[in-house]
């Protein structure tokens, strides 16, 4: 049983020991000690190096590429907190992976998200705080508590600073249209949509239409992940031939995989801002890429959990 007296305790992973450094920082406590090693033939072995009986411990893990190997180390601190008789465990994942996987669109396709869910579960989580989920659909995977921050606070916050002129936000196809009215609604924009058609996961789409008023505006495209990165210009491109003077992008989780990296320097967006959900090492921080930290609403969000206090006050307040 959890007791609201019991100690705050955050540990890291090794998928995003910045974000973990930073949290631990504002939360004005020492990050626990955790002893992460490979075994010579790749199994994940961890030793917690100090007592968390009874302790309130968060584990901040992005299950960011190598997911895998993130996922299972993730799983591996659960359980060896779980043995050592913390109070409570709370997996911290700004990025979650298998996310996208949420769905049978074909016979005999697994459901992968809703199996990392039963995982994380049965190695003994007793609660989720996420960043941004992929589909709505997913927090009814949990069997368990789960908090969802949005980041549309801070990205929003970002282009507000910024001034830009007769802005409209764009979402870069259907699925994500909830996603960009949210953005829209944050900085008092309006809303257009790109329609396009995708044949396999990863492969370039296909823009039918653009919905909505664009001519002779400043487009902001809205995304929760930027993997490859060919929708995203595609979709910039699609904007540019119908007349938008400047093309705008900005997402969660900048996964930045493959040809991402050249099609955004070569395509019309003029800046993608992405959050430090996934970690942007130097040579992926290109002049077009901008990395804002979700740091202190995550910081903010274990505070709340913590004092069992609401964490959805967060991001309705003002």
């Amino acid at each position: 049983m959890f007791y609201s007296s019991s100690r705050l305790c955050v540990l890291s992973g090794t998928s995003n020991p910045e974000l973990a450094r930073e949290v631990a920082e504002i939360l004005e406590v020492e990050l626990g000690k955790i002893n992460i090693f490979r075994y010579a033939d790749g199994e994940v072995g961890v030793r917690i190096e100090e007592s968390v009986r009874g302790a309130d411990a968060f584990v901040i893990q992005s299950t960011c590429p190598p997911v895998n190997e993130n996922l299972v180390e993730l799983l591996v601190i659960i359980d060896a907190l779980r043995r050592a008789s913390a109070a409570r465990i709370t997996a911290v994942i700004p990025y979650f992976g298998y996310a996208r996987q949420d769905r049978k669109t074909k016979p005999r396709e697994p459901i992968s998200a809703k199996l990392v869910a039963n995982l994380l579960t049965t190695a003994g989580a007793d609660r989720i705080l996420t960043v941004d989920l992929h589909a709505g659909q997913l927090w009814g995977f949990f069997d368990i508590p789960l908090d969802h921050l949005p980041s549309r606070m801070i990205l929003g916050d970002y282009f507000l600073k910024k001034g830009l002129e007769n802005v409209v936000v764009v979402s870069p196809d259907i699925g994500g249209v909830k996603r960009a009215r949210e953005f829209a609604t944050q900085i008092r924009a309006p809303l257009a949509i790109v329609d396009k058609r995708r044949d396999r996961p990863n492969h370039v789409s296909e823009v039918v239409h653009v919905i909505g008023k664009v001519y002779r505006k400043t487009a902001i495209l809205v995304d929760d992940i930027v993997d490859t990165a060919g929708t995203l210009v595609m979709a910039a491109e699609a904007l540019v031939k119908r007349g938008v003077r400047e093309v705008y992008a900005c997402c969660t989780h900048g996964v930045l995989s493959g040809p991402a990296l050249e099609r955004i320097s070569e395509g019309p967006i003029q800046e993608l801002v992405v959050t430090n959900t996934v970690p942007v090492p130097p040579e992926k921080r290109i002049d077009k890429v901008t990395v804002l930290s979700v740091a202190g609403i995550l910081a903010e969000a274990i505070r709340r959990i913590h004092e069992n206090r609401s964490v959805s006050a967060l991001f309705e307040e003002g």
